[in-house]
């Protein structure tokens, strides 16, 4: 099958990142793309939670969801919405980020937020403290869309393989994480985990991510490393799409999942152990 993956620059104005993003699909869809998938916080980038909470929206009410929505219903494709920050009835009024795979008919397939908050001191310069804005999840999620069962995660889940070796052994023959990585851990780790991810399960692992410096009107701006990638069974870089911002096109053939687990298959040979 076609997939193609977004690579964006988005601001922390979700109203001007939308007509960039549906510009964008627009291209993919062109090139024969059936299966599109958007980085992480798709709709907006912002170190400000005093911002996130005059812009964001709860789901039922965001303009970003119902827009790529429609978009997939108009040209009959599967959509991976990488995620969204969104809104919360939690007393605390931090939001979610949260991952949807929309049908062909429009129709919210399945949804999944983040598991995995990115609490971390870099360096002296750069910190991040997700679970501050953010409330993470507790819900694995694999979704059936048809041509495969996907497994889906978001970024900073990716270092954590026993997630990964879950949802394949559940099924999953592709597994999604869109991503808006750090540039130092990103020249560091990125390749090098989800590599490890694809060898490890035996599945596709496909990473659309957000690039380069994000504007931001309030708060400190952040950059993000790019290089959205896809990965084949065997562990091999079949895309890497660099740092600008745009849209790439592959094809993938699903049955090299079958022949890489046949010829390596360890998701069956788990053995009990002591410490």
């Amino acid at each position: 099958m076609r997939i193609g993956l977004l690579q964006l620059n988005v601001t922390d104005d979700p109203a001007a990142n939308l007509p960039v993003t549906l510009a964008l699909l627009e291209d993919a869809v062109a090139d024969g793309a059936e299966f599109v998938l958007t980085p992480e916080v798709t709709n907006c980038v912002s170190t400000s939670r005093n911002h996130q909470m005059q812009v964001l929206c709860h789901q039922d009410d965001d303009p970003t969801l119902a827009a790529l929505r429609d978009a997939a219903k108009r040209h009959g494709i599967w959509l991976l919405i990488g995620s969204l920050g969104l809104k919360t009835d939690d007393p605390d009024g931090r939001f979610a980020n949260r991952c949807f795979l929309i049908n062909p008919e429009g129709g919210i397939e399945a949804w999944y937020d983040k598991i995995h908050m990115f609490d971390v001191q870099i360096s002296e310069s750069e910190s991040y403290q997700e679970s501050k804005g953010y409330r993470p999840g507790s819900r694995a999620v694999l979704a059936d869309a048809g041509f495969a069962k996907i497994g889906l995660t978001i970024c900073y889940d990716m270092r954590f393989p026993a997630l990964y070796r879950d949802l394949a052994q559940a099924g999953a023959r592709m597994i999604t994480v869109p991503a808006a990585f750090s540039p130092i851990t990103g020249a560091a780790h990125w390749e090098s985990l989800l590599r490890a991810r694809a060898i490890e399960t035996g599945c596709f692992i496909i990473a659309p991510a957000q690039t380069g410096k994000h504007q931001a009107t309030e708060g400190k701006s952040r950059s993000t490393h790019g290089h959205s990638i896809v990965i084949s069974p065997w562990g091999e870089v079949i895309l890497d799409a660099g740092v600008d911002p745009g849209m790439v096109c592959l094809e993938i053939d699903l049955d090299d999942v079958s022949r890489a687990r046949q010829r390596v298959p360890s998701l069956m040979h788990d053995r009990p152990y002591k410490f």
